[in-house]
């Protein structure tokens, strides 16, 4: 809510810049054009930026991929039961599905007990996308898929109303990229996709060790580092941007009382950012807000479901509690 004065005004300049993509141009202004400066978090995910989000999946400090892989592997069968209820067909709509590599346990186990549904994968990646439509169909044969790309909302309007029920997948603990108002917010517009009956698993990474959780977001081999500065690198091809990314340095936080874990880029400099044909003034010191990582206990993740519309069913834990896949229902 804090661009919207600036939407108006930076639409117009916007159209004005043929050669930039309009909505990723208009947005970088935005945020870099507020205080603090902010940048959105679905412009990380260019073909590099997938690329080295892959890689912080598999780093040893990011205990987040294997929490939940865990639950995908051991309990699958538990999800499967919830899922398939009275044997009705379903749409298995993931949002953000990435390389899939947790849900292929479930679409594997739904197609070996001859299940009537089709998977949609949703992304904001194109490369993903393609990448998914090309390898499961091979990995899974029998599988119905149909590979949806970009914005959540925009696809899932696309899957409404076709009188077919719905079980959304959002996993990887991708609420948690949202402050708790806004992750309020887009679970009420998700509601407002679904009918009764539908159901939603949606994977939240819980409080822990403070320690624990700031260093899955401050690696030791630089990659999440990498990850941020990437967006300046595709600001630079994209954008017509002049980011010297050695004039910048990740730094991430982790707040035990808020569950906030943020990350910005600090300006090493005081220093001056061409974009398209607008100049960005930094000073010294002064940071990009990049993201943050919310983390929740089940208390929480209950209340929030209850306030967005939903019922809370089940939590699928991992053996050590870090994460849980929550099962939702839209009200009756």
């Amino acid at each position: 809510m804090r661009w919207k004065c600036y939407n108006s005004v930076i639409s117009m300049l916007a159209d004005n810049k043929t050669t930039y993509p309009k909505q990723f141009y208009a947005d970088a202004l935005a945020g870099l054009t507020t205080y603090p400066k902010q940048l959105p978090v679905k412009y990380f995910y260019d073909a590099e930026g997938d690329r080295l989000f892959q890689q912080i999946m598999n780093c040893p400090e990011y205990y987040v991929t294997d929490c939940e892989l865990e639950i995908f592997t051991q309990q699958t069968g538990v999800m499967a039961d919830h899922i398939i209820r009275g044997g009705e067909p379903f749409d298995l709509i993931e949002l953000g599905a990435g390389d899939c590599t947790k849900s292929r346990h479930l679409l594997s186990l739904l197609l070996a007990t001859d299940t009537n549904f089709i998977y949609k994968p949703i992304d904001i990646s194109t490369s993903t996308i393609q990448f998914l439509e090309t390898t499961l169909p091979i990995d899974l044969p029998g599988l119905r898929l149909i590979g949806m790309n970009g914005d959540y909302f925009d696809m899932l309007a696309q899957t409404a109303g076709n009188g077919t029920r719905k079980v959304v997948l959002c996993l990887g603990a991708n609420i948690g990229n949202m402050p708790v108002a806004e992750a309020q917010d887009f679970c009420i517009k998700l509601r407002s996709y679904l009918s009764p009956g539908d159901m939603v698993i949606i994977g939240f990474d819980l409080k822990k060790d403070p320690h624990l959780i700031r260093a899955a977001y401050d690696d030791e081999q630089g990659i999440t580092a990498r990850f941020n500065l990437n967006l300046l690198s595709r600001m630079n091809r994209d954008l017509g941007a002049d980011f010297d990314l050695g004039q910048f340095k990740h730094y991430c936080i982790y707040d035990p009382a808020s569950g906030a874990c943020k990350s910005y880029l600090i300006s090493l400099e005081k220093q001056r950012v061409k974009i398209g044909d607008e100049i960005i003034a930094f000073q010294k010191n002064e940071y990009i807000w990049m993201e943050i990582s919310q983390k929740y206990d089940l208390a929480e993740v209950d209340e929030l479901a209850v306030s967005s519309g939903f019922t809370p069913v089940k939590h699928l834990l991992d053996s050590k509690e870090w994460f849980t896949d929550a099962i939702w229902t839209v009200k009756q």
